[in-house]
């Protein structure tokens, strides 16, 4: 395949809009492959690791770690890639390491099958979160010995949880720093500085995102600020198209707003709240979704759970598992994301009844 075919530089904005990043292309084999020659390079002789999201929360953790520790090498590993993350570590860290996972939540049992060869093979394993848990997950972790604590998802963002954890006089910035990536990972959107801080883990390598944050705080040089200005012009065109695509459902006794494109979920599900939505569901053209609530939808994390995901009351992500080849996703590019929708749909019908003592009825 021609690289020009998923370059996107080339790209139109509306197929951008479309269509998956180069990335999507890369067979997993060869994938798995790099990343499993950079976990055997980054663990080696590494003191303390850190396994974390690597968006503003989970690199605000790996900042708040690497102050207290004076070290901590990052593995970022997405919520789908949990689970292979922690069998490359538990292969290749060395047996005096501390390893420290941060902002992420296992979906499943299959996400935790190498924890107990991990906790056997290096010196201590902590755990710092703050999505919602299943209860047997959390039993696994604890029982592995594991260190685990779980901040409240309606309260704190993980860097807080960090923040009060670990053992450490931190310096004033890394408190502001806590609580303005909490800002924006509980979309409480008070302070502009969040959005910066999201839009910039996004867009550079997570390497110079923690460079800045730890050198500055939550506050940005005037060469950042220029830099996302400029890149904030493709976003919100493509916020624009997602928005402009998307269809509001009844569904039960909520408005579920519904779109498809490569786009900032969180503006979009914002704007579909401003149009009566009481969740948002954006599909996106790798196949995964974000799935984000409102003060009148708050079991965000009960609807992803039924289709391979997790999260939070408001804001939870998945990837429905009906991608079986390539012409499955050639429909879910030409029919922009149906069957995915669809899907995610259905999981909101299914949810119980929720009553005074609790849920208890299906719908």
């Amino acid at each position: 395949m021609d690289d020009w075919l998923i370059d996107d530089e080339t790209l139109s904005l509306e197929r951008k809009s479309i269509l998956p990043g180069a990335g999507f292309f890369t067979p997993d084999s060869v994938e798995e492959e790099v990343k499993e020659q950079e976990a055997a390079e980054t663990l080696a002789d590494a003191g303390v690791v850190v396994v974390a999201d690597p968006d503003a929360d989970g690199l605000a953790c790996v900042a708040l770690v690497r102050e207290a520790f004076g070290e901590g090498a990052l593995l970022p590993t997405g919520p789908h890639e949990l689970g292979e993350t922690l069998e490359r570590v538990a292969a290749y860290a060395e047996p005096t390491a501390t390893i420290i996972v941060c902002d992420l939540c296992p979906d499943s049992q299959g996400d935790l099958a190498a924890l107990d060869d991990l906790t056997e093979h290096v010196a201590a394993v902590h755990w710092y979160d703050h999505h919602q848990w299943e209860s047997n997950l959390g039993d696994i972790v604890d029982d592995a010995g594991v260190e685990r604590a779980v901040g409240d998802s309606d309260e704190v963002c993980t860097a807080d949880v960090v923040l009060a954890e670990l053992d450490h006089d931190f310096p004033e910035q890394f408190a502001e720093l806590a609580a303005v990536t909490r800002d924006h990972d509980l979309w409480i959107r008070e302070d502009q500085r969040s959005d910066d801080l999201a839009d910039l883990s996004y867009w550079v390598e997570p390497e110079e995102y923690i460079a800045a944050i730890t050198e500055n705080g939550p506050d940005l040089t005037p060469e950042t600020h220029d830099f996302l200005a400029e890149k904030r012009i493709e976003k919100e065109a493509l916020i624009e198209k997602a928005v402009e695509r998307a269809e509001l459902r009844e569904v039960g006794e909520w408005t579920v707003g519904v779109t498809y494109g490569r786009c900032s979920q969180n503006e979009v599900a914002e704007a579909l709240r401003e149009q009566g939505a009481d969740a948002a569901v954006i599909v996106k053209p790798a196949g995964s979704a974000s799935i984000r609530g409102t003060e009148t939808f708050e079991r965000a994390h009960e609807v992803a759970r039924q289709v391979n995901g997790g999260g939070h009351p408001r804001a939870a992500g998945c990837k429905p598992d009906i991608y079986e080849d390539m012409l499955d996703y050639a429909h879910h590019w030409t029919t922009r994301g149906a069957v995915a929708k669809q899907a995610i749909v259905d999981a909101f019908r299914r949810l119980p009844e929720e009553t005074d003592e609790g849920v208890d009825t299906e719908r």
